[in-house]
């Protein structure tokens, strides 16, 4: 659920409501640039394995505060599917990728907040079925 400005308020799936909004991606400049901070450690931490954050310095050198600039996360242990957050100054675009045979066989582009919601989504799933989501889904709560 999503409120005007198209911040992710939060998802909910059955009993358990996951409040994600510390890291929902908020549409103006300073909030999204701790949003995607917030949402990158939170992926990091829960999803360890599984998540690559890259991160470069601002500046004319690149030596400026190193930001999020891609968060990638793979859940391929039976989907094959990967999700991607591109951060290009205030623009925000993510991705999720299905593969089999590790080729790439579809790439659609996501809303933010879809992508965040459908990220969540398949996280509760695997859940189900492993203890390792079912952990990486509870650090993403908290």
């Amino acid at each position: 659920m999503t409120d005007r400005r198209g911040s992710l308020l939060r998802v909910s799936s059955g009993d358990e409501t996951f409040d994600l909004s510390a890291a929902g991606l908020r549409a103006d400049g300073t909030d999204l640039r701790i949003s995607v901070e917030v949402l990158a450690t939170k992926l990091e931490s829960s999803l360890p394995g599984r998540t690559r954050v890259e991160r470069r310095g601002g500046g004319l050198l690149g030596r400026g505060e190193k930001r999020v600039r891609q968060i990638q996360v793979d859940l391929g242990s039976g989907s094959g599917t990967r999700y991607e957050l591109a951060i290009d100054g205030d623009r925000v675009e993510g991705f999720r990728e299905r593969k089999s045979g590790g080729i790439a066989i579809k790439r659609e582009p996501l809303h933010p907040d879809a992508w965040i919601a459908a990220l969540t989504e398949e996280l509760q799933e695997e859940a189900q079925r492993s203890a390792e989501a079912r952990a990486a889904l509870e650090g993403l709560v908290r």
